[in-house]
């Protein structure tokens, strides 16, 4: 046996070991294996395989009133270093997370969509269990699918359904907490609701987005549908489009609330839009409020993502 060869038995064996749970102590592995987990648990862990790795995209639910986004940041709680940790936790293996849209902090997603891939292929039903033993009650894995290779959870994504709630009553249940923007004061629906169809189709949305590190190709972006219905105090946003800039929707949602505030005349939406600066705008509605419902890909259908679960 070839000293690459062990290594790879070797790995197969601790995996084995550690599959069925998340924690452990040096006794419960086979003693050649325990050097690997030392090496896990002071973060040097890395696996070895003589096979390609299999591509991974799993539907994420979480909370995110106790992270500062989605997006991985030194010393700091957040949902992709979460999910990055668990997959380590869970499997023994170290590898980066994809997510299909950076949302802010304290943002929630019933729908976002990571990205990521293992050495050691697995069934989905494990991958979803371990997954959701190994990560805190705010953070849940919902489904997991077989992809192919070149799939890319946020370059791959041909379009995101986000959600925006307002809870219009002065008094807020406790239970919205955190997940809605709370306005004490009665907003005309009927105003807001002239006024979105004025961001629909496709525009330069360079005044509602937020400016970023990051350097962007183009601030042009196409909105399928924006909706908005009310249910007795609660009052929700839906917005669909191929993609959206930093802080799109919180921006869109502050400047159509100014219209239900009396403050803007709906026709004020279509101004902003022309004008093509950010300064042109008010400024942001609550994270809180923001939820990420669904992301779209090319192979989607009817029935629901492709990707046959695998079977060892």
């Amino acid at each position: 046996m070839t000293g690459w060869q062990w290594a790879v038995n070797l790995q197969r064996s601790f995996d084995q070991t550690i599959r069925p749970g998340c924690r452990h102590s040096e006794s419960d592995l086979p003693f050649g294996c325990r050097g690997l987990f030392h090496r896990r648990e002071r973060g040097m862990f890395r696996a070895v395989s003589d096979t390609e790795p299999t591509s991974y995209r799993a539907v994420i639910a979480y909370d995110g009133r106790d992270y500062f986004g989605w997006q991985r940041l030194a010393e700091k709680e957040t949902v992709q270093g979460t999910l990055e940790k668990a997959i380590t936790a869970a499997f023994g293996e170290e590898t980066p997370v994809q997510g299909a849209g950076r949302t802010d902090r304290g943002a929630n997603a019933e729908g976002q969509v990571a990205g990521f891939r293992l050495i050691q292929a697995r069934e989905v039903a494990e991958i979803r269990e371990s997954l959701n033993r190994c990560l805190p009650d705010s953070i849940r894995v919902l489904d997991v699918q077989v992809v192919p290779k070149e799939f890319h959870a946020r370059m791959s994504a041909i379009g995101k359904e986000y959600t925006y709630m307002i809870w219009n009553n002065p008094e807020l249940p406790e239970e919205l907490t955190h997940h809605v923007w709370h306005v004490p004061e009665r907003l005309s629906f009927e105003a807001m609701e002239a006024a979105l169809p004025e961001l629909v189709g496709r525009h330069d949305f360079a005044s509602f987005g937020t400016k970023t590190r990051f350097a962007q190709k183009s601030t042009v972006r196409e909105l399928f549908s924006a909706t908005i219905e009310r249910d007795d105090s609660m009052i929700r946003f839906g917005f669909h489009g191929d993609s959206f800039l930093n802080h799109m929707v919180r921006n869109m949602v502050r400047a159509v609330v100014k219209v239900g505030e009396g403050k803007y005349e709906p026709a004020k939406i279509a101004e902003i839009l022309k004008a093509g600066k950010r300064s042109a705008s008010p400024g942001s509605a609550p994270a809180s409020g923001l939820c990420l419902m669904q992301v779209f890909y090319p192979e989607d259908s009817e029935t629901g993502p492709v990707g046959d679960p695998f079977v060892a």
